[in-house]
């Protein structure tokens, strides 16, 4: 059985943390809007044991037109949003709708070539799908508007030669992810938009979260969207920066294409790294980590639906015109919400900007009457923010050069 109460409290301490570490935070946070090239980001860090912070970088479009940032400025939610829809799975394991071991065949019509892939592969990025993406990334950058059927992005993918035998080594798969949406939505005989309202969004109060209309490509009162196209070589050209502000949710759908607000992450991401959204058998099922392999480290390892870096668990993710990590210690609740506008540096760059964040608030000081704990990190702050560095491709140029670096961004 589900719990009834599924939202996780982890006894926050009311108030800002301490202004020593605030600074850094905001210097963070406005190192990661300029190593991305963004006009702007969000973020937020909250330390239950010794305060909170929320803030908005820049402004929402490059140049003018754009109005400045907030804490309350929305923002996609890129790779998160698959992150809700195997939080969905789950939740119909629960309600005895689905098996994590169900093959996939069976809850997809007229849709051939599938093999005997379970739903739990598609969750964990071991199915051996290629991802549709990077195929199709010049198509959404060069038309971001235009509205793409799922199952055509799912033969995109399911084209493509496969990356490895199922259930045998992690790759991320979007086709993977809509796949599963679409198994769900067969199987009940709804959107994923119901589903998500039911299961997850309605129980955790997350009202400011929204899959749009894919033809409702103007998302007002919400960060911009940039990408860079590529290169011959592969590579970033950072002097062709689009605007893909206006963009369709379709490009990533249930794989990325969601709109959130920093205090519904939060309440997702808690309630998912804690596992308090499921039962407790489904929950220490999800929270099985499978190692990524390769040259990933030991303490970076894939569950059903969020992975896991040392203490933290959660996701960072891209889509066109948009960049977002969101993790939480499910011992200590320390919990990093970022999303950054220009999604040209990928989900490392996100994903170190949040670990640096994370660095900085595990060593906050506890408020009087509060124990701190002790969080293990397996990476400095200096490290996070090197890494950072390392994976921006087309940084703005530093303050009080003489360069605005806003011209080409705002070009196309």
């Amino acid at each position: 059985m589900a719990p009834a109460q599924p939202s996780a409290d982890f006894d926050q301490v009311e108030g800002r943390l301490d202004p020593d570490v605030v600074d850094q935070l905001e210097a963070t946070l406005a190192e990661a809007v300029r190593l991305s090239g963004s006009s702007g980001g969000v973020a937020g860090v909250w330390v239950p044991w010794a305060g909170a912070w929320t803030a908005g970088e820049g402004g929402t479009r490059f140049g003018k037109s754009g109005d400045d940032i907030t804490a309350d400025t929305r923002f996609q939610l890129a790779g998160v949003t698959g992150e809700i829809t195997c939080a969905i799975a789950l939740r119909l394991v629960d309600a005895d709708v689905i098996e994590l071991d169900d093959e996939v065949q069976s809850m997809v019509r007229g849709l051939p070539g599938i093999g005997d892939l379970t739903v739990e592969q598609l969750c964990r990025h071991d199915s051996g799908l290629a991802d549709y993406y990077s195929s199709l990334r010049s198509f959404f950058i060069s038309n971001p508007e235009r509205n793409w059927p799922a199952g055509e992005l799912i033969a995109s993918g399911m084209a493509r030669d496969r990356v490895g035998e199922p259930g045998a080594n992690w790759a991320e798969s979007r086709t993977g992810m809509l796949l599963l949406a679409t198994a769900l939505e067969q199987v009940t005989g709804r959107s994923w938009t119901e589903l998500a309202e039911q299961y997850v969004l309605d129980p955790l109060d997350m009202d400011a979260t929204v899959m749009p209309d894919p033809a409702d490509t103007d998302q007002p009162d919400a960060l911009g969207g940039y990408a860079s196209q590529l290169k011959g070589d592969g590579t970033p050209d950072c002097e062709a920066v689009r605007d893909v502000s206006d963009r369709s949710s379709s490009i990533s759908g249930p794989a990325g294409g969601a709109w959130s607000s920093l205090d519904d992450a939060r309440e997702f991401s808690q309630a998912f790294a804690s596992g308090t959204l499921f039962s407790e058998g489904t929950a220490r099922r999800a929270w099985t980590v499978e190692p990524f392999g390769g040259t990933a480290p030991s303490w970076q390892g894939q569950g059903i639906g969020g992975q896991e870096y040392g203490p933290l668990r959660g996701i960072a993710g891209e889509s066109v015109g948009a960049l977002t990590a969101v993790f939480t210690d499910p011992d200590t609740g320390l919990t990093v919400v970022l999303a950054l506008d220009n999604s040209t540096g990928g989900a490392t760059l996100v994903r170190e900007a949040a670990f640096a964040l994370a660095s900085i608030g595990s060593k906050a000081a506890a408020v009087d009457g509060r124990d701190q704990p002790l969080v293990e990190l397996p990476w400095s702050l200096e490290q996070a923010t090197q890494r950072m560095t390392d994976a921006a491709p087309c940084p703005l140029p530093a303050e009080g050069d003489g360069s605005t670096g806003e011209g080409d961004a705002a070009a196309g």
